[in-house]
C-alpha cells in the first residue's frame, strides 16, 4: 500500500483546505511530521485512517459525525476527507463526508446532510478516473479487502502507536492478550473451548441417561431373581455404577445357577430310575424278539432245501454268460465295421451317380486329378471375376455423381435465394437492435431518478409524520416549561416560609444548660414557638425533589423536541416543499416509464441473437455456393475417366466369359464340378478303407470265440446275457445266498438259541413299571425347567446389561476424553502445566513469532546488546504463555521488559511495533506497505541511540518503502530532511511541506 495525496477539509484543527504530497515526501524515504502540541500532527494520521475506514483509531470514535469536524470551519464549509492511494496494482481514490449540521438555504435554522462516501478507480487505459461505489457498506468492504486488515490492525501496523507498545512491553499477560487477540482475530479458537465445554456437558448427558437406562435393566433383574438381588446405592452418573449393577447381576445368576444344579441333581436320580426301568423293558422286549427270530430262522432253513436244484441251473448258466463276456469286445467291432462299410459304400454310390458319364467309372485317383484340373481353371477367373465387379462399381460411380449434380443443383438455388434477401432482413433486425439499445439506455436514465424519487417520496413521509410529533412535542415541551416553573416557585414559597420560622425549628433543639447554636448562651429564657402553618425541612425537601423531576421531565420534552426538530429538518431537507401525494404520483409515473423502457430492452438479447445467427447462416450459404461450384467442374473429368475405364473392363470380360452368361456363372460351373469331383474321390477311399477294417474285424472274432471255448462265434453271441437279463440272474443268486447265509448266522447265534431255551417274556409287566418312572421323571423336569427359565432370564437381562454398560463406556470414555480435552483447552487440566488457554496458545505463538520478528531489528538498535524472546512461564497464580522478557548480552541475563530504562523501552517497543507489523502484513496475505508512520517516543534517546534508530528507519526504505516520524522533537528536523510541518494558529492549523522530493 502506497499514499499519494491527502486533502482535508474542515477537519480535527483544520479550518480549510489543507493538502499532503506524500509522493514529494516518500522519495526522500525517510520524513517528519512535526509540530507543537495540540497542533494537529495526529489529526493527519486520523484523516488517513478515516478515508480508508470511515473512523479514527481510538476513544476518538465516539459522535464522529460532530467530533470530527474543526470548530475553526466557516458554517458553509462541509468536513471532507479525499485520499489517493495505491494497493494491490489498483490506484483508488476515497472520499468521505461525515454527517454535517448545515445552515438551511431557505429559511433559519440548521438541516443535517447525511454522510457520503466515493471511491474511483484510476483508468490507465483512458487516462481517466471512473466511479465503482458510493455505498459506504461496499466501499468499506472493498477497501478492507484490499488491505486485508481490519482498521485496528491498520492503526497497529501502519500508524505505529509507540506508547501503546511501551504498555505492551510492560503489561500483564492479559492485557497482552487482548491486543494480540484483535490483531490476529483469535475468536475462533475462544469459540472452540467453548464448543467443547458444550461437548462435555452434552456427553455427560448422554451417560447419565445410559446409567438410568441401566438401573432400570436392574430393577427388572431383582424382578427375574424373585426380590433376592440388591440393588447398588449409587445415583445415575456417578463412577462405578455400571460394575456395581453388574457385580450384583453376577451374584443373582451365582443363586439361580445353585438352584438349578439342585433342581439337576433331582432330575438325574429320576432319569437314573427311568433308564433302569427301560432297560427292564428293553430286555423283556429283546428276549421276545430273539425267541420269535429263532422261530422264524427254522422256517426260512426249510424254504431254502426245497431250492436247492433251481439254484445250481443258475449258477451253470451264469458261468457260460462269463466266458461269453471275453468274446464281446470282438463281436461289437465287427458289428461297427460292418456299419461302417455298409454307409460308405452308400455314400460312394450316391456321389458317383451325380458325376459326368464318363468319370462315373473312374477310381479315386482318377477323380482327385480331375479335380484339381477343374480347379486351376477356376483360379485364373480370379481376375476376371475382379473386372466384373469393378465394372458394377463404376456404374455405381456414375450414378452418385448424377446424385450429387441434383444435389448441388438443389443447393445452388436455395443458396441464390436465400442470399437475394439478405441484406433486407440484416438491416431490419440491425433497426431492432438499435430500437432495443436506446430503451436499455433509458431504462438506466430513469432506474437513477426511480431511485431518487423513491427516497424523496420516504422523505416527504416521514417529514408529514415528525411534523406532526414535532408538533405535540413542542406542545409537550411547553407545557413541562410550564409544570417546571410552578414547582419551582412551589419550592421557592416554601423555603421561604421556612426560613421565616426558622428560628422556632432551632429551639425545638434547645435544652437548659445545653448552648444555643446561634448565640451559644446555655440560658433560654424566651424560645421561639412553631406558628400552625410552620414549613419543616421535610417538606421543603420533597418541594425541592418535584422542582428538580419537574425540571428534569422539561429538559427530557425539550431533548425529545429537538430531537424531532433536526430529524425533520433533514427529511425536509431530503424531500424539499412538495406534497407526498405529487411525488407519489411522480414515482409511479415513472416506474410505469421504466417498466415500458425495460419491456422495449428486453428484445436487446433475442435481437442480437438473431442477428448472429443470421451471420452464421450467410457465411454457411456463400460457403456452401462456392463449395457446389467446385464440385461441379470436378464431375467432369471424373465422368470421361470412368467412362474409359468401363470400356477396357468390358473387352477383357467379353474374353473371360466363353459361352456362360457371366464371369460369376463361369466360375459357379466350375466350382461345382470341383467340389462333386473331390467329394467322389473322398467317398471312394472311404468305401476301400471299411472293406479292409471289416476283413480284419472278422478274423479277429473267430481267434477270440476259439479261445473262449465256443465253437463258432454264433455259440458265444448266444451265451452273451442282455443287462437285464444279467442283472436278474445275479440277483437270485445272490438273494439265495444272502438268505442261506442270514439263516446260517441266526441259527448260530449264542444269545438267539439260549433265548429260545428260556421262557417266554412278559411285556405288560416291564411296561408298567416304566410309565411310573416316567411319571417321576416329568416331575423333576417340570422343577428343572422352572429353575432354568430364572437362569435364563437372569443370563438373558444380565446380557441386555452388560451391553448397556458397553454400550456407556465409548460414551463415558469419550465423555472423559473430552473432558480431558475441554480442561486442556480451558488451562484448567493438571496435564496443562502451565495453565494455557487454547487462544492463549495461539497467541503465544504469534507472540513468538512477533518477537522473533522484532530482535532482528532491536539488535541494531542496541548494537547487539538487546534480544526479546517469548517466555510461557507462569506468573504468580496466573496463566503463561504471553510473557515477554528480553536478553542482556552485556551481562548474559534474561530479564522481564518492564526493566528497561526509558531509551531502552522506545526502541524496544519501535522493534516490537515493526516485527508485528510484518507478521501482521503475512497475516493479511502479504500486502506490501510502502508508506509506515512512527507516532513520537523519540525525545527520550541520546544521540548515538537516535542515529541507530534512524539508521533502522532508514532501511526501511529498501523496495522504494517510506517511513514518516511523527514527533516535536527539535533535533530529528536537523537529521530528517523531508519534512511535512503542522503550523497552529489562531484561525486554524494549516500544513507546510519542505525538503522533499530530493
Amino acid at each position: 500500500m502506497r499514499l499519494h495525496r491527502l486533502d482535508v477539509t474542515a477537519f480535527g484543527p483544520f479550518g480549510t483546505t489543507q493538502r499532503v504530497d506524500f509522493d514529494e515526501l516518500s522519495a526522500a524515504g525517510l520524513f517528519l511530521l512535526h509540530g507543537p502540541t495540540g497542533a494537529g500532527k495526529t489529526s493527519v494520521l486520523d484523516a488517513v485512517c478515516y478515508a480508508l475506514y470511515g473512523s479514527v483509531p481510538g476513544a476518538r470514535q465516539s459522535g464522529q459525525g460532530t467530533a470530527l469536524r474543526s470548530d475553526h470551519a466557516e458554517p458553509g464549509t462541509r468536513t471532507e476527507v479525499r485520499l489517493e492511494l495505491t494497493v494491490a496494482g489498483r490506484r483508488l481514490e476515497v472520499t468521505r463526508q461525515p454527517p454535517w449540521e448545515r445552515p438551511k438555504r431557505r429559511g433559519t435554522g440548521t438541516t443535517v446532510d447525511k454522510a457520503q462516501t466515493w471511491l474511483r478507480e484510476y483508468d490507465a487505459g483512458r487516462a481517466a478516473w471512473r466511479d465503482l461505489s458510493r455505498s459506504h457498506q461496499e466501499v468499506g468492504e472493498e477497501v478492507t479487502q484490499l488491505l486485508g486488515m481490519s482498521r485496528e490492525q491498520f492503526c497497529q501496523v501502519v500508524l505505529l502507536p509507540q506508547g501503546d507498545f511501551a504498555r505492551f512491553l510492560r503489561a500483564d499477560a492479559e492485557a497482552r492478550g487482548k491486543l494480540l487477540g484483535r490483531l490476529f482475530d483469535t475468536r475462533r479458537f475462544a469459540d472452540a473451548e467453548k464448543h467443547l465445554a458444550e461437548l462435555r456437558r452434552a456427553g455427560e448427558t448422554r451417560v447419565r441417561e445410559g446409567d438410568t437406562a441401566l438401573l432400570a435393566d436392574a430393577h427388572r433383574m431383582q424382578q427375574a431373581a424373585g426380590g433376592a438381588m440388591e440393588l447398588p446405592d449409587r445415583a445415575p452418573g456417578e463412577p462405578g455404577l455400571a460394575e456395581a449393577v453388574l457385580a450384583a447381576a453376577a451374584v443373582a445368576r451365582s443363586t439361580a445357577v445353585e438352584h438349578l444344579d439342585l433342581a439337576e441333581q433331582r432330575l438325574s436320580a429320576a432319569e437314573a430310575a427311568q433308564e433302569a426301568a427301560d432297560r427292564e423293558l428293553a430286555g423283556t422286549r429283546e428276549r421276545d424278539r430273539l425267541q420269535r427270530r429263532s422261530a422264524e430262522a427254522r422256517r426260512r432253513a426249510e424254504l431254502l432245501a426245497e431250492r436247492a436244484g433251481e439254484h445250481q441251473d443258475d449258477e451253470r448258466r451264469m458261468a457260460r454268460a462269463r466266458k461269453a463276456e471275453a468274446v464281446a469286445p470282438a463281436l461289437d467291432l465287427r458289428e461297427a465295421a460292418d456299419a461302417e462299410h455298409r454307409q460308405a459304400a452308400a455314400a460312394e454310390r450316391a456321389a458317383r451317380a451325380l458325376l459326368p458319364a464318363g468319370l462315373a467309372d473312374a477310381g479315386a485317383a482318377g477323380l482327385a486329378a480331375a479335380a484339381r484340373r477343374s480347379a486351376e481353371e477356376l483360379g485364373r477367373l480370379e481376375s476376371a471375376r475382379r473386372a466384373e465387379e469393378r465394372l458394377t462399381g463404376l456404374a455405381g460411380e456414375r450414378d452418385a455423381l448424377g446424385r450429387q449434380e441434383r444435389a448441388d443443383g438443389e443447393v445452388l438455388h436455395e443458396a441464390e435465394t436465400w442470399l437475394a434477401g439478405w441484406e433486407s432482413a440484416r438491416a431490419a433486425v440491425q433497426d431492432r437492435i438499435d430500437t432495443a439499445q436506446q430503451a436499455a439506455a433509458r431504462a438506466e436514465q430513469l432506474a437513477e431518478r426511480r431511485e431518487s424519487a423513491r427516497h424523496r417520496l420516504a422523505s416527504a413521509r416521514e417529514r408529514d409524520r415528525l411534523a406532526a410529533e414535532a408538533e405535540e412535542a413542542g406542545r409537550e415541551a411547553v407545557a413541562a416549561a410550564q409544570r417546571a416553573v410552578d414547582a419551582r416557585a412551589h419550592w421557592l414559597d416554601l423555603k421561604e416560609q421556612r426560613l421565616t420560622g426558622i428560628a422556632a425549628e432551632l429551639a425545638a433543639h434547645l435544652a437548659p444548660g445545653e448552648p444555643c447554636a446561634v448565640c451559644g448562651a446555655t440560658e433560654h429564657p424566651a424560645p421561639a414557638r412553631r406558628d400552625a402553618g410552620h414549613v419543616d425541612r421535610a417538606t421543603e425537601e420533597r418541594a425541592f425533589a418535584g422542582h428538580q423531576h419537574a425540571e428534569e421531565l422539561r429538559a427530557e420534552a425539550e431533548r425529545h423536541a429537538g430531537a424531532l426538530r433536526e430529524a425533520l429538518a433533514a427529511a425536509t431537507a431530503e424531500a424539499g416543499d412538495a406534497p407526498a401525494g405529487q411525488l407519489a404520483a411522480e414515482a409511479e409515473e415513472i416506474e410505469r416509464e421504466h417498466t415500458r423502457a425495460r419491456g422495449a430492452a428486453s428484445a436487446l438479447h433475442a435481437a442480437q441473437e438473431e442477428l448472429r445467427l443470421a451471420l452464421q447462416e450467410h457465411e454457411r450459404r456463400t460457403a456452401a455456393r462456392q463449395q457446389a461450384a467446385v464440385r461441379a467442374a470436378s464431375r467432369v473429368g471424373e465422368r470421361e475417366r470412368l467412362d474409359r475405364e468401363a470400356a477396357a473392363l468390358e473387352t477383357e470380360l467379353t474374353e473371360a466369359r466363353g459361352d456362360a452368361g457371366s464371369v460369376a456363372a463361369r466360375a459357379a460351373q466350375l466350382e461345382r464340378r470341383a467340389a462333386l469331383l473331390t467329394d467322389a474321390a473322398d467317398a471312394a477311399r472311404a468305401a476301400e478303407d471299411t472293406a479292409r477294417r471289416l476283413k480284419d474285424t472278422d478274423a479277429r472274432l473267430a481267434d477270440a470265440a476259439f479261445r473262449a471255448g465256443f465253437d463258432t462265434p454264433r455259440d458265444a453271441a448266444a451265451a452273451l446275457l442282455t443287462d437285464d437279463a444279467h442283472r436278474a440272474l445275479q440277483r437270485r443268486l445272490d438273494a439265495w445266498q444272502s438268505e442261506d447265509a442270514a439263516v446260517r448266522a441266526v441259527l448260530a447265534e449264542a444269545d438267539t438259541a439260549e433265548a429260545a431255551r428260556q421262557p417266554a417274556a412278559d411285556l405288560a409287566g416291564a411296561q408298567r413299571a416304566a410309565d411310573e418312572a416316567g411319571r417321576r421323571l416329568r416331575t423333576a423336569a417340570s422343577a428343572r425347567d422352572a429353575a432354568a427359565r430364572t437362569r435364563a432370564d437372569l443370563a438373558r437381562l444380565s446380557a441386555g446389561a452388560t451391553a448397556a454398560a458397553r454400550r456407556i463406556a465409548p460414551l463415558r470414555a469419550e465423555h472423559d476424553r473430552v473432558a480431558r480435552l475441554a480442561a486442556l483447552a480451558g488451562g484448567t487440566s493438571a496435564d496443562n502445566e502451565r495453565r494455557m488457554r487454547l487462544e492463549s496458545y495461539v497467541l503465544a505463538a504469534r507472540l513468538e513469532q512477533v518477537a522473533a520478528a522484532a530482535t532482528a531489528r532491536l539488535a541494531r538498535m542496541s548494537a547487539g546488546r538487546y534480544t526479546l524472546v517469548h517466555s510461557d512461564d507462569r506468573t504468580g497464580r496466573g496463566r503463561s504463555g504471553l510473557g515477554l522478557h528480553v536478553v542482556d548480552a552485556w551481562t548474559g541475563r534474561e530479564r522481564d521488559t518492564s526493566t528497561l530504562s526509558g531509551g531502552e523501552t522506545f526502541f524496544a517497543s519501535l522493534a516490537l511495533a515493526l516485527g508485528l507489523a510484518d507478521v501482521v502484513t503475512d497475516e493479511a496475505g502479504g500486502v506490501r506497505l510502502d508508506t509506515l508512520f512512527i507516532d513520537e517516543g523519540f525525545g527520550s534517546l541520546d544521540d548515538q541511540t537516535l542515529d541507530e534508530v534512524l539508521d533502522v528507519l532508514d532501511s526501511l526504505r529498501e523496495r522504494d518503502r517510506s517511513v514518516g516520524i511523527v514527533s516535536h522533537v527539535a533535533d530529528l528536523r536537523r537529521r530528517v530532511h523531508a519534512q511535512l510541518e503542522v503550523v497552529k494558529g489562531r484561525t486554524g492549523s494549516v500544513l507546510r511541506q519542505r525538503g522533499a522530493g530530493g
